[in-house]
């Protein structure tokens, strides 16, 4: 059991939660994973699943000794920054901790998951999709991250929606034929049959699917562009020049420091590429990733506690781990 002071690191997003417990001096003792937490995509109740990582992430911890806890969620901005507060409040009595509970929103934890310097730019493409500028750890603007029905243009939903939109198309005669749709009988499963059968099955399989589990389209579509599909790839052109626009609309000053976040951002394809060669074009600088969330947040926690800058050592130790962990 661990006795040192500690403190809690919640990066809650759409598909996936994640959590760590570190020590002041960036080393993860606990770490835990659960499914999704954003209420406007996710499903299920965000305090439950808050409380399912929490729990496998302190295991047999002493609880007394976490001293403060940053929980950022997708969808905790604006309307859903009570209800978020809330559910993390919950959440966190019932696992047993006394310390302090601070809820953050996912920009906020994406960002100090890249860089530990209080200015620069993230720019976001996972289930979501936005750009957002910080100045002295501020968040001065932001551009998108409105859900998947309103916005997150260039994100993994967006474009696996118009995956299967290309799908149908080329089921009823509008669109050219496509690959996409082979990716598409396999991922729902849907069985060869007359292509009126097979469109409405797409359709009615699309609507019993979760907003935010539409965006495992997205990597087929990213294969299917890379060999030369057309109608891929023009999805994947279009995903990267609006992903783009979103970062210059946050206005971001001349050499910024840009961080890069999500599974469209961090995996390699034609997005990606696309989106860190228009980027680099545009600040003569490589972006940063941010790949562990939960990291990020942890460091914002140690910030906090400690009332000072966290030292560069201690932030790649807390955004590095899940990185060595996974290798």
């Amino acid at each position: 059991m661990t006795s040192a002071t500690m403190v809690i690191g919640v990066d809650a997003g759409a598909t996936t939660t994640r959590c760590v417990v570190a020590t002041l001096d960036g080393e993860v003792v606990g770490r835990g994973e659960a499914g999704g937490a954003n209420r406007n995509s996710s499903g299920g109740e965000v305090s439950a699943t808050l409380g399912v990582a929490l729990d496998a992430a302190l295991g047999p911890i002493d609880r007394a000794g976490v001293r403060l806890g940053v929980l950022g969620a997708a969808g905790s901005s604006g309307a859903g920054r009570e209800a978020f507060r809330t559910a993390a409040t919950r959440a966190w009595h019932k696992a047993g901790l006394t310390g302090e509970v601070v809820t953050a929103t996912d920009l906020e934890v994406a960002f100090a998951a890249g860089t530990c310097e209080p200015d620069g730019v993230l720019l976001l493409s996972g289930t979501g999709a936005l750009s957002a500028r910080f100045e002295g750890g501020v968040l001065r603007q932001r551009c998108d991250g409105y859900g998947w029905l309103l916005g997150d243009e260039g994100s993994a939903v967006w474009i696996g929606v118009r995956a299967l939109r290309a799908v149908l198309a080329a089921l009823d005669g509008r669109g050219e034929p496509t690959v996409l749709a082979d990716a598409a009988h396999a991922h729902f499963g849907v069985s060869p049959a007359s292509r009126e059968d097979i469109a409405q099955a797409f359709v009615a399989a699309g609507f019993a699917t979760a907003p935010a589990a539409l965006g495992r389209l997205a990597p087929a579509v990213s294969i299917a562009a890379g060999n030369g599909d057309p109608v891929a790839a023009r999805i994947c052109a279009d995903a990267a020049s609006r992903l783009l626009h979103t970062f210059d609309s946050v206005q971001p000053p001349p050499g910024a420091t840009v961080v890069l976040a999500g599974s469209v951002l961090l995996s390699p394809g034609p997005v990606a590429e696309a989106v860190r060669a228009g980027l680099r074009e545009r600040t003569a600088a490589e972006p940063r990733p941010a790949r562990d969330g939960a990291g990020g947040a942890a460091a914002l926690a140690v910030g906090r506690l400690t009332g000072a800058p966290v030292p560069p050592v201690v932030h790649a130790r807390l955004t590095s781990a899940h990185e060595a962990d996974r290798g």
